[in-house]
């Protein structure tokens, strides 16, 4: 995936997180999913995701010498744009290990 389409994604759903924030509000995300089974099952695949996608990041920030928390701490309070974050500002990838190999395919 090139940057500038990461850019992209990042920028689009930035905003229309903050869209749906000003208008259901904060808590209104989850209340509406925890009205019924399939908005629950959505918050558990959501949660199961991105507790993998965190477990990636937190290998790669470090193997890269990098501060993994801030945006592991983004992750849990504002979802998918915290990995959306790292990897916009994530460096060129280094064909280093299956990690540099994965990250290139990402982010090039």
């Amino acid at each position: 995936m090139t940057r500038a389409l990461l850019l992209t994604v990042f920028t689009a759903f930035s905003l229309y997180s903050a869209y749906v924030v000003y208008d259901v509000g904060y808590v209104g995300i989850f209340r509406s999913h925890l009205s019924n089974a399939g908005g629950i099952q959505v918050l558990c695949d959501l949660t199961i995701s991105l507790s993998l996608v965190c477990i990636w990041l937190f290998g790669d920030a470090r193997a890269q010498g990098r501060n993994p928390w801030p945006f592991l701490v983004a992750t849990l309070f504002l979802g998918s744009i915290g990995p959306l974050l790292y990897l916009v500002l994530r460096p060129r990838a280094r064909h280093a290990g299956v990690s540099g190999a994965v990250a290139a395919n990402l982010i090039h």
